[in-house]
């Protein structure tokens, strides 16, 4: 089995951006963020955040909380037979507790970490799927109360402090990538 590397963080935290740039670097990605988007499409629903937050909690009731590990497992464990692969947006602990024992010690979650301000002034400003300051605070709070979102963030093996410029961001998930 290749790498498997999940990013995790608060929303706005610069999830995505780490998952391109190793997408960039030959990796595979799993979104675990488009299971919310497919589902939303597939019942006919608009994408926006009181949809988004009313189907993560749908399928969680559904399968539990550890719901978008159980959905995703079988495509994670096929594209690491061949791919290094990252993991976009893993969010609760039972997720994290079901991966790291189905891929028994094969993955390394890396935790973004951004001054809550700093999230929120660009989350605003983000082209897709923008949140105003109380959307986004009214997520964290969702997040760390409703699906544990906390523990994968407390628990990861390495920390990216995320408050700076996009080089400095990229060069310190260059350096952790290399130790890997």
């Amino acid at each position: 089995m290749k790498k498997i590397v999940a990013i995790v963080g608060m929303c706005g935290s610069g999830k995505s951006v780490a998952s391109d740039f190793l997408v960039n670097k030959g990796f595979k990605k799993v979104y675990f963020g488009g299971v919310t988007m497919h589902k939303l499409k597939e019942n006919n629903l608009e994408v926006n955040p009181k949809n988004e937050e009313m189907m993560r909690k749908k399928l969680r009731e559904e399968l539990g909380m550890g719901a978008y590990a159980k959905i995703l497992l079988p495509k994670i464990k096929e594209y690491a037979q061949e791919y290094d692969t990252v993991l976009d947006g893993l969010y609760s602990w039972d997720e994290l507790k079901i991966l790291k024992e189905e891929l028994k010690g094969n993955l390394v979650v890396i935790a973004i970490v951004v001054d809550k301000e700093i999230r929120y002034d660009r989350l605003s400003k983000r082209e897709v799927r923008p949140l105003s300051r109380e959307e986004a605070q009214h997520r964290d709070i969702s997040e760390i109360e409703g699906i544990a979102k906390a523990g994968p963030i407390a628990f990861a093996d390495y920390y990216i402090f995320n408050n700076g410029n996009i080089s400095e961001y990229e060069e310190r998930l260059k350096e952790i990538i290399d130790l890997l």
